[in-house]
């Protein structure tokens, strides 16, 4: 498998929340989802907003996965800035729009079975990047991502959780 294709009849699926939809902007719901994160295990950020208020309010999520765009635009200076944090080893990966690739899922496996702080960028697009973070997440994570123009999706990686996004990922397109 090089290449796990998004097909058109799963992406209305995707457009629900994996987890818990907190409202509002940025901080306001890193504020709100405070405590899940504080006791998290490791925290994952998927998404250059995502991650710049997280660290914005002093929390450091153990992997960041970024393509330095925000809704398909490019992130200012300030928010690359922010994201040049010092905590983390650098990685870059390929990954074409809908789609995962196996060197993306390869990369965020093994960051999140390690204990280093990791921060991947990604050529392409990093949407999807929260399917393989939850399913190699250990439990008792949290991965956090945006909801375009409603806030942000805090997902508490479970047993449960982890066979809903193997069972999700089985349903897409297979490309070598």
């Amino acid at each position: 498998m090089r290449l796990l294709l998004l097909p058109d009849e799963l992406r209305k699926t995707l457009k629900e929340p994996l987890g818990r939809l907190y409202r509002g902007n940025g901080l306001e719901c890193v504020k709100a989802m405070e405590k899940e994160l504080l006791s998290a295990k490791k925290v994952v950020a998927i998404g250059d907003m995502t991650a710049f208020y997280l660290l914005k309010a002093s929390i450091v999520p153990d992997l960041l996965v970024v393509d330095n765009k925000t809704k398909r635009m490019a992130v200012s200076d300030h928010v690359i800035e922010m994201l040049d944090h010092e905590s983390y080893r650098t990685a870059r990966v390929k990954n074409p729009a809908a789609t995962i690739s196996k060197d993306l899922i390869d990369l965020i496996s093994q960051s999140l079975r390690g204990t280093e702080h990791v921060k991947i960028i990604v050529e392409g697009e990093e949407d999807l990047a929260t399917l393989p973070a939850i399913l190699y997440a250990p439990i008792g994570c949290v991965v956090v991502y945006g909801q375009p123009n409603e806030g942000s999706v805090l997902v508490d990686v479970t047993a449960e959780r982890k066979l809903h996004i193997e069972k999700f990922m089985k349903q897409m397109i297979v490309e070598e």
